[in-house]
Protein backbone atom coordinates (compact mmCIF):
# COMPACT_ATOMS: atom_id res chain seq x y z
CA UNK A 1 0.00 0.00 0.00
CA UNK A 2 1.22 3.19 -0.94
CA UNK A 3 2.33 5.85 1.43
CA UNK A 4 -0.29 8.90 1.97
CA UNK A 5 1.28 11.76 -0.22
CA UNK A 6 3.17 14.35 2.10
CA UNK A 7 1.18 17.40 2.08
CA UNK A 8 2.97 21.31 2.63
CA UNK A 9 1.25 24.41 3.44
CA UNK A 10 1.71 27.86 3.24
CA UNK A 11 0.75 29.87 6.34
CA UNK A 12 -1.02 33.12 5.62
CA UNK A 13 -3.95 33.61 3.99
CA UNK A 14 -3.94 29.48 3.62
CA UNK A 15 -4.46 28.06 7.29
CA UNK A 16 -4.78 31.70 9.27
CA UNK A 17 -5.91 35.48 8.25
CA UNK A 18 -3.17 36.91 10.13
CA UNK A 19 -3.82 40.16 8.15
CA UNK A 20 -5.22 42.04 10.97
CA UNK A 21 -2.44 41.43 13.54
CA UNK A 22 -0.09 42.11 10.56
CA UNK A 23 -1.68 45.30 10.22
CA UNK A 24 -2.09 46.35 13.99
CA UNK A 25 1.79 45.91 13.92
CA UNK A 26 2.47 47.73 10.89
CA UNK A 27 0.34 50.67 11.55
CA UNK A 28 1.87 50.92 15.26
CA UNK A 29 5.01 51.24 13.69
CA UNK A 30 4.02 53.75 10.99
CA UNK A 31 2.50 55.81 14.27
CA UNK A 32 5.84 55.79 15.42
CA UNK A 33 7.74 56.68 12.35
CA UNK A 34 4.69 59.75 12.41
CA UNK A 35 3.33 58.21 8.99
CA UNK A 36 -0.51 57.19 8.69
CA UNK A 37 -2.21 53.89 8.96
CA UNK A 38 -2.71 52.00 5.93
CA UNK A 39 -5.90 50.40 5.27
CA UNK A 40 -6.86 46.68 5.91
CA UNK A 41 -7.75 46.61 1.87
CA UNK A 42 -4.32 47.86 1.74
CA UNK A 43 -2.73 45.95 3.94
CA UNK A 44 -3.96 42.75 2.50
CA UNK A 45 -2.20 43.44 -1.02
CA UNK A 46 1.28 44.00 0.51
CA UNK A 47 1.02 40.19 2.22
CA UNK A 48 2.86 37.39 0.99
CA UNK A 49 6.56 37.83 0.28
CA UNK A 50 7.55 37.66 3.90
CA UNK A 51 8.21 40.93 6.83
CA UNK A 52 10.96 42.81 4.98
CA UNK A 53 8.95 43.45 2.74
CA UNK A 54 5.51 44.05 4.10
CA UNK A 55 7.56 46.48 6.03
CA UNK A 56 9.07 48.31 2.77
CA UNK A 57 5.57 48.19 1.01
CA UNK A 58 3.78 49.51 3.98
CA UNK A 59 6.37 52.46 4.29
CA UNK A 60 5.98 52.85 0.64
CA UNK A 61 1.59 53.14 0.65
CA UNK A 62 1.97 55.40 3.36
CA UNK A 63 3.84 57.53 1.59
CA UNK A 64 7.11 57.48 3.08
CA UNK A 65 9.34 54.68 1.41
CA UNK A 66 12.53 53.96 3.29
CA UNK A 67 15.88 53.23 2.22
CA UNK A 68 17.37 49.76 2.35
CA UNK A 69 18.78 50.47 5.76
CA UNK A 70 16.29 51.69 7.30
CA UNK A 71 14.45 48.68 6.39
CA UNK A 72 16.86 46.77 8.28
CA UNK A 73 16.92 48.72 11.53
CA UNK A 74 13.02 48.75 11.42
CA UNK A 75 12.43 45.21 10.83
CA UNK A 76 13.07 43.96 14.23
CA UNK A 77 10.83 46.61 15.99
CA UNK A 78 7.98 45.53 13.98
CA UNK A 79 8.61 42.01 14.57
CA UNK A 80 8.71 42.90 18.79
CA UNK A 81 5.11 44.54 17.62
CA UNK A 82 3.80 41.38 15.49
CA UNK A 83 5.17 38.68 18.03
CA UNK A 84 3.46 40.18 21.65
CA UNK A 85 -0.19 40.16 20.20
CA UNK A 86 -2.00 37.33 21.51
CA UNK A 87 -3.14 34.58 18.98
CA UNK A 88 -6.70 35.06 17.95
CA UNK A 89 -8.37 31.90 17.35
CA UNK A 90 -11.21 33.67 15.08
CA UNK A 91 -8.25 33.81 12.86
CA UNK A 92 -8.29 30.33 11.74
CA UNK A 93 -10.06 30.01 8.52
CA UNK A 94 -12.99 27.47 8.68
CA UNK A 95 -12.16 23.97 8.55
CA UNK A 96 -9.19 24.19 8.91
CA UNK A 97 -8.55 22.12 12.24
CA UNK A 98 -10.58 19.22 10.99
CA UNK A 99 -9.18 19.34 7.72
CA UNK A 100 -5.73 19.11 9.11
CA UNK A 101 -7.06 16.05 11.69
CA UNK A 102 -8.66 14.70 8.60
CA UNK A 103 -5.35 13.93 6.70
CA UNK A 104 -3.80 13.50 9.96
CA UNK A 105 -5.57 10.04 10.65
CA UNK A 106 -4.95 9.41 7.56
CA UNK A 107 -1.41 8.87 7.69
CA UNK A 108 -0.49 12.10 5.51
CA UNK A 109 2.90 13.70 6.52
CA UNK A 110 2.12 17.40 7.30
CA UNK A 111 4.38 20.41 6.83
CA UNK A 112 4.83 24.08 6.66
CA UNK A 113 6.17 25.97 4.56
CA UNK A 114 6.64 30.06 4.72
CA UNK A 115 8.21 33.39 4.60
CA UNK A 116 7.28 34.31 8.32
CA UNK A 117 10.36 33.77 10.21
CA UNK A 118 10.00 30.24 11.53
CA UNK A 119 9.67 31.04 15.41
CA UNK A 120 6.81 33.37 14.75
CA UNK A 121 5.11 30.51 12.83
CA UNK A 122 5.55 27.83 15.35
CA UNK A 123 4.46 29.73 18.46
CA UNK A 124 1.34 31.09 15.98
CA UNK A 125 0.20 27.10 15.74
CA UNK A 126 1.18 26.40 19.33
CA UNK A 127 -0.99 29.08 20.08
CA UNK A 128 -3.99 28.33 17.99
CA UNK A 129 -3.95 24.38 18.78
CA UNK A 130 -2.14 23.33 15.49
CA UNK A 131 1.37 22.64 16.08
CA UNK A 132 0.98 19.17 16.58
CA UNK A 133 -0.20 18.53 12.96
CA UNK A 134 3.12 19.76 11.46
CA UNK A 135 6.02 17.52 11.53
CA UNK A 136 8.15 20.10 10.08
CA UNK A 137 7.90 23.85 9.67
CA UNK A 138 10.45 25.57 7.67
CA UNK A 139 10.76 29.60 8.01
CA UNK A 140 11.23 32.69 5.81
CA UNK A 141 15.03 32.56 8.05
CA UNK A 142 15.10 28.45 7.94
CA UNK A 143 17.58 28.91 4.98
CA UNK A 144 18.98 31.57 2.61
CA UNK A 145 16.22 30.86 0.45
CA UNK A 146 12.81 31.47 0.38
CA UNK A 147 9.32 30.68 -1.25
CA UNK A 148 9.21 31.20 -4.73
CA UNK A 149 12.84 29.08 -4.09
CA UNK A 150 12.26 25.37 -4.28
CA UNK A 151 14.87 24.75 -1.30
CA UNK A 152 12.40 25.80 1.49
CA UNK A 153 10.29 23.30 0.01
CA UNK A 154 12.17 20.35 -0.54
CA UNK A 155 13.75 20.96 3.23
CA UNK A 156 10.39 19.94 4.54
CA UNK A 157 10.13 17.18 2.13
CA UNK A 158 13.25 16.12 3.46
CA UNK A 159 12.17 16.32 7.40
CA UNK A 160 9.04 14.30 6.42
CA UNK A 161 10.73 11.61 4.77
CA UNK A 162 9.63 12.94 1.87
CA UNK A 163 9.58 12.71 -2.05
CA UNK A 164 8.48 15.31 -4.66
CA UNK A 165 6.65 12.92 -6.51
CA UNK A 166 2.81 12.32 -4.90
CA UNK A 167 3.73 15.74 -2.56
CA UNK A 168 1.04 18.54 -2.71
CA UNK A 169 1.65 22.24 -2.06
CA UNK A 170 -1.37 24.15 -0.89
CA UNK A 171 -0.99 27.64 -0.74
CA UNK A 172 -2.43 31.20 -1.81
CA UNK A 173 -0.63 33.01 -3.81
CA UNK A 174 2.49 33.08 -7.11
CA UNK A 175 4.89 32.23 -4.69
CA UNK A 176 3.43 28.80 -3.27
CA UNK A 177 2.78 27.77 -7.20
CA UNK A 178 6.56 28.82 -8.43
CA UNK A 179 8.10 27.34 -5.50
CA UNK A 180 5.82 24.09 -6.05
CA UNK A 181 6.49 24.18 -9.66
CA UNK A 182 10.60 24.47 -9.51
CA UNK A 183 10.01 21.56 -6.93
CA UNK A 184 8.24 19.46 -8.69
CA UNK A 185 5.33 19.00 -6.42
CA UNK A 186 2.13 19.66 -7.01
CA UNK A 187 0.31 22.53 -5.98
CA UNK A 188 -3.61 23.62 -4.87
CA UNK A 189 -4.34 27.39 -4.13
CA UNK A 190 -7.25 28.62 -2.27
CA UNK A 191 -9.20 31.23 -3.35
CA UNK A 192 -9.48 33.20 -0.01
CA UNK A 193 -6.44 34.10 0.86
CA UNK A 194 -4.16 37.17 0.01
CA UNK A 195 -3.10 36.79 -4.12
CA UNK A 196 -3.22 39.76 -6.31
CA UNK A 197 -5.37 39.52 -9.45
CA UNK A 198 -7.66 35.82 -9.88
CA UNK A 199 -5.93 32.90 -8.07
CA UNK A 200 -7.45 31.04 -10.59
CA UNK A 201 -4.78 32.67 -13.00
CA UNK A 202 -1.89 31.34 -10.80
CA UNK A 203 -2.71 27.98 -12.93
CA UNK A 204 -2.08 25.37 -9.90
CA UNK A 205 -3.17 21.93 -9.97
CA UNK A 206 -6.66 22.50 -8.33
CA UNK A 207 -8.15 25.90 -7.18
CA UNK A 208 -10.61 25.13 -4.22
CA UNK A 209 -12.96 28.05 -2.08
CA UNK A 210 -13.43 25.79 1.06
CA UNK A 211 -10.48 24.11 2.88
CA UNK A 212 -12.54 21.33 3.60
CA UNK A 213 -12.65 20.58 -0.22
CA UNK A 214 -9.05 19.84 0.08
CA UNK A 215 -9.31 15.79 0.62
CA UNK A 216 -11.31 15.65 -2.60
CA UNK A 217 -8.65 17.88 -4.37
CA UNK A 218 -5.75 15.56 -2.93
CA UNK A 219 -7.47 12.44 -3.83
CA UNK A 220 -8.16 14.16 -7.44
CA UNK A 221 -4.88 14.80 -7.78
CA UNK A 222 -3.52 11.19 -6.65
CA UNK A 223 -5.78 9.91 -9.53
CA UNK A 224 -4.55 11.69 -12.27
CA UNK A 225 -1.87 13.95 -11.68
CA UNK A 226 -1.56 15.58 -15.21
CA UNK A 227 -5.57 16.38 -15.10
CA UNK A 228 -6.40 19.93 -15.71
CA UNK A 229 -7.23 22.61 -12.97
CA UNK A 230 -10.80 22.16 -11.83
CA UNK A 231 -12.60 24.52 -9.05
CA UNK A 232 -14.88 23.61 -6.24
CA UNK A 233 -18.04 25.70 -6.77
CA UNK A 234 -17.56 29.07 -5.11
CA UNK A 235 -21.20 29.69 -4.59
CA UNK A 236 -21.00 26.91 -1.88
CA UNK A 237 -18.09 28.48 -0.11
CA UNK A 238 -19.45 32.11 0.54
CA UNK A 239 -21.48 31.14 4.07
CA UNK A 240 -18.62 28.93 4.92
CA UNK A 241 -15.73 31.40 4.65
CA UNK A 242 -17.56 34.65 4.69
CA UNK A 243 -15.23 36.44 2.67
Amino acid sequence: MNRPAPVIFDLDGTLVDSAPHLGHALNRLLGEWGRPAVSDATLRSLIGDGPRLLVERGFAAAGRPLAAEEVESVLPRFLRLYAALPADPASVYPGVPGTLAQLAAAGHPIGLCTNKPQAIARNLLGELGLLSFFGAVVGGDSLPWRKPAPEPLLAVLDALNGRPAGAVMVGDGPNDVAAARAAGIACIVVSYGYARGNPADLAADRLIHRFTDLPDALEAIRRDPHHPIRHSHPAEADNDLGC
